[in-house]
C-alpha cells in the first residue's frame, strides 16, 4: 500500500494521531523526528514540518526522498483573510499562492519564477475525498451545538505570521487585485505544494481557522489549537484514510 506522510506545522496540531498510531516507530534523520507506523489500515509517517516555508520545504522532501511518501497531507490552523470565514470553520484548500514572492519586474507578483504559474493547485481526487472526509467529521459535532462551517478553496502562505487588522485587509486587497481570491493565510502549505509539483506526489491540505488574522490573532492561540484544532486535525484524518485504497 502506497505510504501517506501527514504534516503538521506544531506538535499541539499532531498529538492525537500520534496517540493512535499503531506499531509506531521514531526516525531521526535531517535534525527532525519523523513517526512511522499505521492509522486507520493505512501505512502513514508523521512528520512536524516547523514553521516557515523553508522549513517546510526540507520536511517534504525528506518524506519524498527517505521515506518513499506517496501522496502528502498538511493539516493545522490558519488565519481567515475572507470576511465569511469565522474562528473554528475548516478549509479545505483547492490551491496555493504564495503571497510574499515578488520577483517583479522579472516575473509577474506571485509567479513562481521559472514555472509559469502563481497557483499551485492540490491533487482533485485526494481533496474530494477529503472535503467529504470533513463533512462527516464535522457534521458528528452537530449534537453539542452549530457544526463548524466547511469551505472549499485557495490559501495564501508566506514567512510572516499575518496579526494585524490593516495588515490582513491589505494582503487580502493585493491578492484579490491579481486575481487570487484566498480564503486563508498560514506559513506553510504553498512550500509543500511546490516540493510536491516538483516531485509529482499529490498533494492535500485541511486547515481549521484559529482566528481572524487581525489584532487578536495571538489571543489564546495555544488553548485554541489544543481544545479545538487538535480535534478536527484527528478526526478529519482519520476520517480521510479510511477511504483511501
Amino acid at each position: 500500500m502506497a505510504r501517506t506522510a501527514i504534516l503538521s506545522a506544531l506538535a499541539q496540531e499532531q498529538q492525537g494521531l500520534l496517540h493512535d498510531l499503531r506499531h509506531a516507530r521514531r526516525v531521526q534523520h535531517a535534525g527532525r523526528e519523523f513517526w512511522l507506523g499505521e492509522l486507520a489500515g493505512q501505512p502513514v509517517v508523521l512528520a512536524l514540518s516547523r514553521v516557515g516555508k523553508v522549513a517546510a520545504a526540507t520536511t517534504a522532501t525528506a518524506l519524498i526522498e527517505r521515506f518513499a511518501a506517496q501522496r502528502l497531507l498538511f493539516v493545522g490552523v490558519a488565519g481567515a483573510l475572507a470576511p465569511r470565514l469565522a474562528v473554528g470553520d475548516v478549509v479545505v484548500a483547492d490551491g496555493f499562492v504564495q503571497h510574499d514572492l515578488d520577483a517583479s519586474p522579472l516575473f509577474p507578483r506571485y509567479e513562481l519564477p521559472l514555472y509559469g504559474r502563481s497557483r499551485i493547485a492540490c491533487d482533485a481526487p485526494l481533496s474530494e475525498l477529503l472535503h467529504r472526509a470533513a463533512q462527516a467529521a464535522l457534521a458528528g459535532l452537530g449534537s453539542e451545538g452549530a457544526a463548524p462551517a466547511l469551505h472549499r478553496g485557495l490559501v495564501a502562505s508566506g514567512d510572516r505570521f499575518v496579526s494585524g487588522f490593516a495588515e490582513a485587509g491589505a494582503l487580502r486587497h493585493a491578492l484579490l487585485d491579481a486575481g487570487h481570491d484566498a480564503l486563508a493565510v498560514e506559513m506553510e502549505g504553498a512550500a509543500v505544494a511546490q516540493v510536491c509539483l516538483d516531485y509529482g506526489r499529490p498533494f492535500v491540505a485541511v486547515r481549521t481557522i484559529s482566528d481572524r488574522a487581525d489584532d487578536q490573532a495571538h489571543v489564546d492561540f495555544t488553548e485554541f489549537i489544543e481544545q479545538v484544532a487538535r480535534r478536527h486535525a484527528h478526526d478529519i484524518v482519520r476520517a480521510w484514510l479510511s477511504q483511501l485504497p
